[in-house]
C-alpha cells in the first residue's frame, strides 16, 4: 500500500479507520484476482467437462431447501436378487460390409479316418477379421464416337458433316475432376478437417499429382454451381417454427482496406422443419447487429440466440419471440464454481446448478416419454415453471449480497439480464432450454479452423459457407456426406427448374436415394 503522507489525517482514529478500509478494498481486490488466477489454472488444466455434483468434487444438495432430520442409522438386511450380466466382447462387424471368403482346410489325406471312412464336415468355425483396401484413382475415359460420310464427304448435308454424341454434362465443364472426386476432396476438407496441402501429399503417395491450389479452385466453381441451392434453403429455413443462430470468427487474409489480422465472422442459422432441418452457414465481415438483422428478415417465429448484445434488437420485432440458452447460464455458474477451487462445502454456485440440473431432467423425462407439442409444454408449466420462479426469488435476493464484478456476481446479474428470455422455452414445443442445436451446427466449423487457420479471400470464405451449409445440412438428415455429395454431383448439372432443384437439397432426400456403387454416369 501507498499512501501519500502529506493528505494522511493527524487524528488517530482516523486514520485508523482508513487503513482498515483500504485493507478491506485490497483484500476484496485480492479474492477477484485469485478467483480468476483459479478459474485460469482450471480451463487450462482442468476438466472440461461442465458435469457437476461428484464428478466436480463438490457436495450434492437435497432436492428441497430444508434439511433432513438426523436419526440414528439402523442396520438394514437388503436381498438383491439374482441377475444376469451381459458378456462384455467386440461388436460384430456391420453386416452392410461387403465379405471376402477364405477357406482355410486341411489336407485331403487328412479327411480319412483311422477306421478307413471318409470324414463328413460337421460344421465350420468362422472368425472375421477387418481389412481395408487403399483408395484408388483411376481415369474414366469418355469416348464419344465421331460419324462422317465417306460417300458424298458431306456435300449432300445440311447440317453438320461430322456427327457426335454432345460432351456430357458435368459440375465443372472441361475440368478433369469427376463428381466422385470432387466429392471426395470437398469431405474431407468439410467433413475431416483435412486442409489442401494435406490433401495434396496423400494423392502424391497415391500417384497423382493434383495441387492444392487446383481444388480451391475446384471448391470455388462447385459451391459457385451450388448457390442456387442456397436460396431456397433460406426459405426453407424460414418457413420453420424455430431458428438457432450463432456466430464465431474467422481470419480472412486478403480483404479489401482491412489489416489480415482483422476478425471476420461466420454466422450459423438452423431452422426449417424440426424433423428435416436446414442449416445455413454466412461469412461476414463483422459481427454487428446489421448482420443478424439481414438474416432474420421477414422471418415470423422463434428465435433462440446466446446473450450477445447483436440480437438484444429481437426483443422489439412484433413477430419474434427471442429466447434465451440455459447452456450459457450454467457455463457461467460452473466458471464460478471453478473460481472456488477445491472444496467440499457446498456453496450458492451448487445451489444455482441445481436449479438448472432439475430443469434438465424435466426435459429427459419428457423425451423418455416420447412427449410432444401440448404434452410437453403441460409437462413444462407444472414442473418447471414452480422451479424457475423459486430459482427468480434466489437470484433476486442472491444479487444483493454478491460482488458485483466476481465470478458469482456475473453469472447471477447475467441470469436475472436473460431471464423473461429464459422463460420462452416454455411456450414453445420446438425449443430446448439451450441454444446447443446451433453451437453443435458450428462446432464442425471451429474444429477445421484449428487445422487451416484462416481463409485466404473473401470469395474462398463465401464457398466456404456453401459447402459447410450443404455438407451440414446432410448430416442433419442422416445423409453420409460424401454420398450426398456425389449424387448432388451428378444430378445438379441437369436440374433447370425449381422443381428439380427442390428435390436434391438434402431435406428431400433419403439415404437409398443415394445410390453410387459402381456408378460412373455423368462423371
Amino acid at each position: 500500500m501507498n499512501f501519500d503522507t502529506a493528505n494522511l489525517p493527524d487524528d488517530p482514529a482516523e486514520l485508523k479507520r482508513l487503513l482498515v478500509e483500504t485493507q478491506r478494498r485490497y483484500e476484496r481486490e485480492t479474492e477477484l484476482l485469485r478467483e480468476q488466477v483459479r478459474l485460469l489454472y482450471a480451463k487450462l488444466f482442468g476438466k472440461k467437462s461442465e458435469k457437476g455434483g461428484a464428478e466436480a468434487g463438490v457436495m450434492q444438495l437435497p432436492l428441497f431447501d430444508m434439511p433432513e432430520p438426523e436419526v440414528e442409522p439402523v442396520a438394514e438386511v437388503v436381498e438383491v436378487p439374482e441377475h444376469t450380466r451381459a458378456k462384455r466382447g467386440r461388436k460384430p462387424l456391420p453386416a452392410n460390409l461387403p465379405r471376402v471368403e477364405i477357406v482355410h482346410d486341411i489336407p485331403e489325406d487328412d479327411k480319412v479316418c483311422n477306421c478307413g471312412a471318409e470324414l463328413d464336415r460337421i460344421g465350420e468355425d468362422i472368425s472375421e477379421k477387418l481389412d481395408i483396401v487403399p483408395a484408388i484413382i483411376r481415369v474414366v475415359r469418355h469416348i464419344r464416337p465421331k460419324y462422317a460420310c465417306k460417300a458424298c464427304e458431306g456435300l449432300e448435308s445440311e447440317g453438320p458433316v461430322v456427327k457426335i454424341a454432345p460432351p456430357p454434362k458435368q459440375i465443372i465443364s472441361k475440368g478433369i475432376a469427376t463428381a466422385g472426386l470432387l466429392a471426395h476432396i470437398l469431405t474431407a476438407k468439410f467433413c475431416d478437417a483435412l486442409p489442401f496441402y494435406r490433401q495434396e501429399r496423400q494423392f502424391s503417395r497415391l500417384g497423382a499429382e493434383i495441387p492444392r491450389a487446383t481444388m480451391a479452385n475446384w471448391a470455388m466453381k462447385a459451391a459457385g454451381a451450388c448457390t442456387p441451392l442456397l436460396e431456397l434453403l433460406w426459405r426453407e429455413i424460414h418457413s420453420g417454427p424455430l431458428i438457432n443462430i450463432d456466430e464465431t470468427s474467422v481470419q480472412v487474409l486478403a480483404e479489401p482496406g482491412r489489416s489480415p489480422t482483422t476478425k471476420s465472422y461466420m454466422w450459423i442459422c438452423r431452422g426449417g422443419d424440426p424433423h428435416h432441418p436446414g442449416l445455413i452457414y454466412h461469412y461476414a465481415p463483422s459481427r454487428s447487429a446489421k448482420i443478424a438483422r439481414e438474416l432474420l428478415a421477414g422471418y415470423r417465429g422463434a428465435v433462440q440466440s446466446d446473450g450477445y448484445a447483436g440480437y438484444d434488437f429481437l426483443d422489439t420485432q412484433p413477430n419474434i419471440a427471442h429466447a434465451g440458452c440455459w447452456a450459457h447460464v450454467r457455463r457461467k455458474f460452473v466458471d464460478a464454481q471453478k473460481g472456488r477451487g477445491k472444496t467440499k462445502k457446498a456453496g450458492s454456485t451448487d445451489v444455482a446448478l441445481n436449479y438448472i440440473r432439475q430443469i434438465y431432467a424435466i426435459e429427459k423425462e419428457a423425451a423418455k416419454q416420447g412427449l410432444a407439442d401440448e404434452d410437453l409444454l403441460a409437462l413444462r408449466r407444472k414442473k418447471a415453471r414452480p422451479i424457475l420462479e423459486d430459482f427468480f426469488l434466489w437470484l433476486s435476493k442472491k444479487s444483493s449480497q454478491v460482488t458485483p464484478k466476481s465470478l458469482l456476481g456475473s453469472a447471477v446479474n447475467y441470469t436475472l439480464n436473460q431471464w423473461k428470455r429464459l422463460l420462452v422455452y416454455l411456450d414453445i414445443p420446438e425449443m430446448t432450454p439451450d441454444n446447443n442445436a446451433a453451437e453443435n451446427a458450428i462446432r464442425p466449423f471451429v474444429v477445421g479452423r484449428k487445422n487451416w487457420l484462416f481463409a485466404g479471400t473473401q470469395e474462398g470464405a463465401k464457398a466456404s459457407a456453401v459447402i459447410y451449409s450443404l455438407v451440414e445440412t446432410a448430416k442433419a438428415n442422416n445423409l453420409e456426406p460424401y454420398n450426398y455429395l456425389r449424387y448432388l454431383f451428378e444430378k445438379l448439372p441437369f436440374a433447370e427448374s425449381r422443381s428439380e432443384l427442390l428435390k436434391l437439397l438434402p431435406m428431400n432426400l433419403k439415404a437409398d436415394d443415394l445410390r453410387i456403387a459402381g456408378n460412373v454416369s455423368g462423371v
